[in-house]
């Protein structure tokens, strides 16, 4: 490691000083009943001259408490951000809308002119929205540029009053003569589905001026999805639009793909795990060849693109010299398709940009399926909206079992599938075998000595390998139940034989993990990760074990504390991470 590296480390392990105007509160997991509880907070705010933002990150506020900060927040006409995400940890949902319609009231008392506010990570429901309805339609929020509300559970009801509030406070702006001109839009994880999509639609094409969209893990089918597109046509300034892990199918990836041919300003493309399908990536990659000069990043990964369709993307993005990354994999190229598409962009020196398609599903007998599967768009979004209501019932409801005629359809569902042959069974994987071309399946197929066998194959006195070994592992994470366990089963099995090693550097460790993350500098050329978020989400777990040193921990916060755009597109594993670091 470079030696202004080092002393870049060991700069920022001793700086806990804020920006000018800003005070922080952010990640002292303070929890502020009542108002005797809050005395330290209010006597800080009041003694701050020129408060600009405001950090209660991390904390937990509770209505009393709420009631004398917006007390103090009155006489704060400077106020210009408020970072006010994850402060309701444990609260019952019902408190968090007075407390937030009291500061909110503040804020307009004070006459505050907000450019950013950032409520994620706070699961108020469609009832919290109506806590701040008031103060987005006021005159404080007329300069707003940044509005962050992720994975707060809004839902389809919560989605409508946000776009409502938005709409009343473009045209009330407007007719002060300086329209609302919005610039950040952030409202992953909230179930807003196609209703609350469509609502937001309307505002968006409205105000016109957003830069960045984001809106991943929605449960929004190709209805929704057309109706964004529409409105991103109005949005020509749109430089980042984030739609990861929604349902595009054709319709819905045909849409996209002509909104994007009217912008010319877009540098990053997530459509990852969206079911574009292969007539969608033809769409879009018909886009491409039309325009977007100055796209920096495409995903569509894990979209049921067919090899064709790949090849098209490849060819199209032959003049995009800005072009960073594009990301293909979990596909169904099969191993000609792959190599195919790596051929072409080595054709025109863009190999470089191509993401790992370790998890490529392979090139099945197409026999038309696309057109078979295309026809039935409507059908499968249709079923699409139903499992999602039928989650959401299970999940606020928690209510078991279910009627009977339910009990019957699912019945006659497994039934249906009864005559399909069965699949042959799976081989064993070996260490060696996964450790080549890691994927989840065949973290699973190693079995229940997986962790064993990785442990014992690893040098752990050797601290590269180590480090190679946590990438190869974390980089299958899966958020999802037999993936997820095998992940840190086998990382703990790993890292507490490397950690109980006297031969082992713990932290030569994480300096050079985060190298390789892309979070530090090296004399050396590394190749970095091209995706964090499995990473990321493995240190999560990793650092709240035993075996874990936690003389390591300012480290790891310092580093992933700093703004970064790599971890800004992981935002969600990076606050998961942060949020445990600051609790060790």
């Amino acid at each position: 490691m470079a030696a202004e590296d080092i002393a870049q480390l060991a700069d920022c392990l001793a700086k806990a000083k804020v920006g000018e105007g800003e005070l922080s509160f952010k990640g002292k997991t303070l929890k502020l009943n009542t108002a005797q509880d809050a005395e330290e907070v209010i006597r800080e705010i009041e003694e701050f001259e020129g408060l600009q933002a405001l950090r209660l990150e991390g904390n937990t506020v509770g209505v009393e408490a709420a009631k004398v900060i917006a007390k103090a927040l009155e006489k704060k006409s400077d106020l210009k951000r408020c970072h006010w995400s994850d402060m309701f940890t444990g609260r019952l949902r019902s408190e968090i809308p007075p407390a937030l319609i009291s500061l909110g009231d503040a804020l307009i008392t004070a006459g505050a002119q907000l450019t950013e506010l950032d409520l994620s990570d706070n699961a108020f429901g469609p009832d919290g929205v109506r806590g701040f309805e008031a103060l987005l339609k006021s005159p404080t929020c007329f300069t707003l540029q940044e509005l962050k509300l992720n994975n707060c559970g809004m839902g389809i009801g919560g989605g409508k009053i946000l776009a409502a509030a938005l709409t009343e406070c473009y045209k009330k702006s407007s007719s002060h003569g300086k329209p609302l001109a919005l610039k950040v839009f952030i409202a992953g994880r909230n179930r807003l589905e196609n209703d609350g999509a469509t609502a937001l639609s309307e505002a968006f094409r409205l105000i016109g001026s957003l830069e960045e969209v984001h809106m991943p893990q929605n449960g929004i089918n190709h209805a929704g999805i057309t109706a964004l597109a529409d409105s991103f046509k109005a949005n020509s300034l749109l430089k980042v639009i984030n739609l990861n892990d929604n349902t595009f199918t054709e319709k819905g990836g045909i849409a996209m793909a002509e909104a994007l041919k009217t912008l010319r300003q877009v540098e990053v493309i997530n459509f990852g795990d969206c079911l574009v399908r292969s007539k969608g990536a033809q769409a879009i990659a018909s886009a491409l060849k039309e325009g977007l000069h100055k796209l920096k990043e495409l995903n569509l990964s894990f979209c049921e693109i067919k090899r064709d369709a790949a090849v098209s993307l490849a060819e199209s993005v032959e003049d995009k010299s800005d072009l960073e990354k594009l990301d293909l994999n979990g596909n169904c190229l099969g191993e000609g398709g792959c190599e195919q598409v790596q051929e072409i962009l080595d054709g025109i020196n863009m190999a470089n940009i191509l993401g790992s398609l370790s998890d490529d599903e392979g090139d099945e007998d197409e026999d038309e399926v696309d057109d078979d599967d295309d026809d039935d768009d409507d059908e499968d979004d249709d079923d699409d909206d139903d499992d999602d209501e039928e989650e959401v019932e299970e999940e606020e409801e928690e209510v078991e079992g279910g009627d009977d005629d339910d009990n019957e359809e699912k019945s006659k569902k497994i039934l249906s599938h009864a005559s399909t042959p069965a699949s042959p069974p799976k081989l064993p994987v070996d260490v060696s075998t996964f450790l080549s071309f890691p994927s989840p399946d065949k973290l699973v197929r190693m079995g229940p000595k997986r962790s064993t066998m990785i442990a014992q194959q690893v040098n752990v006195s050797d601290t590269e390998k180590v480090v190679q070994a946590f990438i190869q592992v974390s980089s299958v994470y899966r958020d999802e139940g037999e993936i997820k366990a095998a992940v840190e089963e086998t990382i703990d099995g790993l890292m507490k034989e490397a950690f109980q090693n006297t031969g082992f550097q713990a932290c030569l460790f994480i300096t050079n993990l985060l190298v390789h993350m892309g979070l530090l500098k090296s004399e050396d050329k590394i190749k970095t990760i091209t995706h964090l978020n499995g990473p990321l989400l493995t240190l999560n777990h990793m650092v709240q074990q035993n075996y874990f040193p936690k003389s390591l921990v300012p480290i790891l916060l310092a580093f992933i504390s700093k703004p970064n755009r790599v971890l800004e597109n992981n935002a969600s594993a990076r606050h998961t991470l942060l949020h445990n670091l600051h609790n060790l």
